[in-house]
């Protein structure tokens, strides 16, 4: 029988608001999503520090995070590991690892110490079946008014493809800014696609004029998005 005590939280959903929580991290006390509001925010975990492929992903994130920047976009890490070991873990990074050609990376995005498994718990970090004291890749994506975008989970074992992290940035901030949908591996100048007719008029239209748009079938159109003109808009001034 399950125990009486047990607090039973869900996991949250994509178009949930994020959970709140404050924490203590590398870069001090923050309050998320509430410090963050007005930018988009990436809340990712990570099993355990010292350990190899977590070092390989915080140095290529850390790597890459002007580039999240400029795409307005704060990171922010986290695991189950504290301060001091957070600390170490990441000065040792900077002073001794040497990682396809990177070297001397300065982690400055904040990483949240979580030694209750307070906010784990809460964005459903712990998986049992894949070990219940350390939480699983997990990827928030939240947007500037805190709602949840994407969510993506990796199993311990496997690094994340942090290119796609920030396509998956690119493409939800294209979504928005025009309306539209992405393809199948989409990549800024690509074509877009056109949202599905909602009448049987609009999919009669879209077949017979098919004006500045191209259409498979009525359902499935796309148009030019010019890459420039992508960028300018998503992409900080």
């Amino acid at each position: 029988m399950e125990n009486e005590n047990t607090q039973f939280i869900p996991m949250p959903r994509i178009g949930d608001k994020a959970p709140e929580f404050k924490a203590v991290t590398t870069q001090g006390e923050i309050n998320f999503p509430a410090d963050y509001s007005g930018h988009w925010a990436i809340l990712f975990s990570h099993p355990a520090d010292f350990t190899p492929v977590c070092t390989s992903e915080f140095m290529t994130f850390a790597s890459m995070e002007e580039k999240f920047e400029q795409a307005d976009c704060k990171l922010v890490g986290l695991s189950v590991d504290g301060l001091y070991s957070h600390i170490a873990w990441l000065r040792t990074i900077k002073e001794k690892i040497e990682y396809k050609g990177l070297k001397d990376v300065e982690v400055k995005f904040p990483l949240i110490e979580d030694i209750t498994m307070e906010v784990a718990k809460k964005y459903g970090m712990l998986q049992p079946g894949e070990s219940s004291t350390k939480a699983v890749r997990a990827v928030f994506f939240v947007d500037p008014k805190g709602i949840i975008r994407t969510i993506i989970y990796y199993p311990l074992s496997l690094g994340r493809n942090f290119e796609e992290l920030y396509r998956v940035l690119i493409a939800l901030k294209t979504a928005d800014a025009f309306a539209v949908a992405t393809p199948a591996d989409w990549q800024p100048g690509d074509d877009v696609i056109v949202p599905t007719a909602g009448s049987c008029g609009v999919a009669k239209d879209r077949m017979e004029n098919k004006k500045d748009m191209h259409c498979y079938d009525w359902f499935f159109c796309t148009k030019k998005l010019d890459k420039d003109e992508v960028l300018k808009t998503v992409l900080k001034k």
